[in-house]
């Protein structure tokens, strides 16, 4: 066993360093504690908020009268009767305190007459949506935080660090054990707070839109501490992800500011608008929400009627030279230099893994069911229900970060550091020299993503389902219980395994709430239970007992006022 165990103590422990992870640690360091921040990859530029290009979702009422009631109406009707209303009550309420606070820390939001713009984006009943511009948004966001973090005293950053496990004491969470990528050590963490702020799980997935470390960390992480989840099976598919021709430099979601700003008709390989076949006709608007749009697309590719690449088409034929430009200037230099031409040519969208609704189970404090072990952001589970609202999920990075580090703060003032890190098993797993096999852990991640791709995307069926199970089964078979060969200095097979260990505890989770859950829902799609049941108006839970996954229903939190 290696001898070159660090040890590092801090009062609040933050685990990701996206839009969530950089606002709770602000906040936990402005109420007086010592912050430790760390991730895997460059502290501030990882995670989904630095990818996203568009619009935060806040009732602001600068453009249109508006009030946080109004948004939480469309955030629970977008949820389809499955949001916990408490969190979503949260989001919509605290979210333009939020907004201004960013605007005040010189972020630069767009302004319109004098006040702050505000778009209108699908499953909205007004314009809502700030921005700073429309191809911009999350790095300016990521970039005013990361610029926040640096001049906040109390703040500690750490990159490339792996989180293998959370040490747990009793039922509180003491803090963690992770793997040093630059040595292979092991570094062991006691924190009197943690917060999980480690994003979703799209690279699940072999077409997603976010970063390399969307693997699920967070969630496998709670799992195997004692944390349930919720809502597991609802993955948001962004219905126009970039398809053909080849794109080269540009980010493949990058078609929805062009439909916010300038329409954009969705057409089949016969070149026929097809919404209206499944709930909406746009008319050349951008009104479809993500679910149903998806949906869309894959049913008229299921029916022959796609594009030749698998998807659909997206034209902006009606749009002339001097309109595209108005609008994206740039923009339309580089799709030149890519050799697309949109006033001739109408390119190719398909669904792609965008965002993930369950996580795990929280308070409006963002407290679990553990003590010491907060959570922020899209490893949240139950605010989105069965299928997030348009924008809301910069406002939930914001809003859920800003209170997980006020509740961190605030359990450190009467918590005791506890140097009771029980976890023999973590730390062998990162010293001890593993089976010198000939693993291939690159081959079996893409075997992961291409199966839930193709069987645990936006159309699922009990034979698909079951099919993934059987897969993923034989993947951890084949993983074993310990990562290959001794720990090394940026041993890339090794963390491989380690992400499989987690991707493929997150898989079975979804894979097997999407099993049980016998009905469709937002982004739930069971071709051989087409239909909502009002029956499963309800929450699954998801607990790991011995290894094995268990799931149990729950009634939906209710707003308090309707109780």
């Amino acid at each position: 066993m290696r001898s070159d165990v660090m040890r590092v103590e801090t009062d609040v422990l933050v685990i990701g360093s996206g839009a969530a992870g950089m606002y709770a640690a602000i906040e936990a360091a402005r109420a007086g504690c010592n912050v430790l921040m760390l991730d895997r990859s460059l502290i501030g530029r990882g995670g989904a908020t630095v990818m996203a290009q568009m619009t935060v979702a806040v009732a602001l009422g600068a453009e249109t009268p508006d009030h946080w009631t109004h948004h939480l109406d469309d955030t629970l009707t977008a949820g389809r009767g499955l949001c916990n209303a408490d969190l979503a009550q949260l989001l919509c309420e605290e979210g333009p305190a939020c907004i201004s606070e960013m605007d005040q820390w010189g972020i630069g939001w767009a302004r319109h007459e004098g006040h702050i713009a505000q778009a209108m984006a699908p499953g909205h009943d007004r314009p809502r949506c700030v921005y700073v511009d429309f191809l911009s948004t999350g790095p300016a966001v990521s970039k005013t935080l990361r610029t926040v973090v640096n001049r906040t005293s109390g703040i500690r950053k750490a990159g490339d660090l792996c989180v293998v496990d959370l040490a747990r004491a009793g039922d509180a969470i003491t803090g963690a054990f992770a793997l040093h990528l630059g040595t292979g050590a092991a570094v062991v963490i006691s924190a009197k707070a943690t917060v999980l702020a480690t994003g979703g799980l799209t690279r699940l997935y072999a077409r997603n839109s976010a970063s390399a470390n969307m693997g699920g960390d967070g969630y496998a992480l709670a799992l195997r501490a004692g944390a349930p989840l919720i809502d597991m099976e609802f993955v948001q598919f962004f219905p126009i992800g970039h398809l053909a021709p080849r794109l080269i430099g540009m980010d493949p979601i990058m078609w929805d500011p062009l439909r916010y700003k300038l329409g954009g008709r969705l057409l089949n390989g016969r070149m026929e608008e097809f919404t209206s076949r499944y709930g909406s006709d746009e008319d050349g608007k951008y009104v479809l929400t993500r679910d149903l749009a998806s949906y869309a697309i894959l049913k008229e590719v299921e029916a022959g009627r796609g594009s030749p690449h698998g998807g659909a088409y997206l034209s902006f034929q009606h749009c002339s030279e001097a309109e595209l430009r108005g609008a994206f200037g740039p923009v339309i230099d580089r799709l030149a230099a890519n050799n697309i031409d949109l006033t001739k040519t109408a390119i190719e969208v398909a669904p792609i893994a965008h965002y993930h609704m369950g996580g795990v189970v929280a308070d409006a404090r963002m407290a679990t069911a553990l003590s010491g072990l907060f959570v922020a952001g899209e490893v949240v589970g139950g605010a989105n229900g069965a299928n997030r609202l348009s924008g809301n999920a910069i406002t939930e990075a914001l809003v859920f970060g800003r209170r997980a580090g006020r509740s961190a703060a605030d359990h450190v003032r009467q918590a005791k550091q506890n140097d009771e890190n029980a976890g023999r098993a973590a730390l062998d797993l990162i010293t001890v020299a593993g089976p010198d096999n000939d693993l291939n852990t690159a081959a079996m991640l893409a075997s992961l993503q291409a199966t839930m791709q193709r069987d645990v995307a936006t159309l699922r069926s009990e034979a698909t389902l079951e099919r993934a199970l059987r897969e993923i089964n034989e993947l951890n078979l084949e993983l074993g219980e310990h990562p290959p060969g001794p720990a090394g200095a940026f041993d890339l097979r090794r963390l491989d395994w380690f992400d499989l260990r987690n991707m493929l505890l997150v898989a079975r989770t979804v894979t097997q709430a999407a099993l049980a859950r016998t009905e469709s829902r937002g982004a739930h799609q069971r071709e051989d239970y087409p239909e909502m049941d009002p029956g499963w108006t309800m929450n699954q839970v998801v607990r790991l007992h011995d290894g094995e996954l268990t799931l149990s229903a729950a009634p939906t939190t209710r707003l308090a006022a309707a109780q």
